[in-house]
């Protein structure tokens, strides 16, 4: 049993709240446990300059990632490092598996996930919730005729695994992340339709020692159990939503 009473393949308490904020064109707002990710879909009507250098008709995908100073115990610092660089880009790529940027139009989504309150696992719940933004997003596009529906092609998720006393478990908390011997991040994508889940990114690593290739195929089954229960409450949150944003209703 977990400190937080958990079995080992069970995740944390999920909750995804849309249109927390009125001015993005999506907006999320996901807790996991005590980790609080608030997620927004921002438009900007041009591309980035390496697509209008390449007179490319396509559209772009990026993200932003920083922690409010009182989002943990020890007052977080404004402005970049190198940690929320490297998250940042983690959370563009997964993100972008869920897109058809040909179909996207000629404009730039920028996905902002700053977390309110940390306890383990931020990255991969700004991915889980950067989704549902970013449908959200496409989905109030497509309704106003600026983008095809096709341009959301598959939900994307992601969780948290690793070993803790010689266990596998899903879904770390900041008191088994610190402390894991192996530690791994597990983005995956499945079609809006329905069907079997493929993964988009794979991140591990034997913090304190090695890991065999049991315990990889154990976390990586762990991984594939979470994700169907995020991809279900993803679903639930963002799909027969209001299609007019919330700075445009009465």
């Amino acid at each position: 049993m977990r400190t937080d009473g958990r079995q080992n393949a069970q995740l944390r308490p999920t909750q995804i709240e849309i249109d927390y904020v009125r001015s993005p064109m999506g907006s999320a707002l996901i807790r996991t446990g005590a980790t609080w990710v608030l997620c927004t879909a921002s438009v900007e009507e041009s591309q980035p300059p390496f697509l209008r250098a390449q007179k490319s008709p396509n559209g772009w995908l990026t993200a932003e990632y920083s922690m409010l100073p009182g989002s943990t115990s020890t007052r977080a610092s404004r402005g970049a490092n190198g940690r929320a660089k490297e998250i940042e880009r983690l959370i563009g790529r997964s993100l972008r598996a869920a897109v058809d940027l040909s179909k996207l139009g000629p404009r730039t989504i920028t996905i902002d996930c700053d977390v309110l309150q940390a306890d383990g696992g931020t990255r991969t719940a700004a991915i889980t919730g950067g989704f549902v933004a970013l449908a959200l997003c496409i989905s109030r596009l497509s309704h106003k005729g600026l983008c095809s529906a096709e341009a959301l092609r598959q939900a994307v998720a992601a969780v948290s695994v690793g070993v803790i006393d010689g266990e596998g478990r899903l879904d770390l908390p900041y008191e088994e992340d610190s402390r894991a011997e192996v530690d791994m991040n597990i983005v995956m994508a499945r079609p809006l339709l329905g069907g079997a889940a493929s993964f988009v990114e794979v991140q591990g690593t034997g913090e304190n020692g090695t890991f065999s290739r049991q315990q990889l195929d154990q976390l990586m089954d762990l991984g594939a159990l979470g994700m169907e229960h995020l991809f279900a409450a993803q679903q639930a949150a963002w799909q027969g939503a209001s299609l007019i944003p919330p700075a445009e209703r009465g």
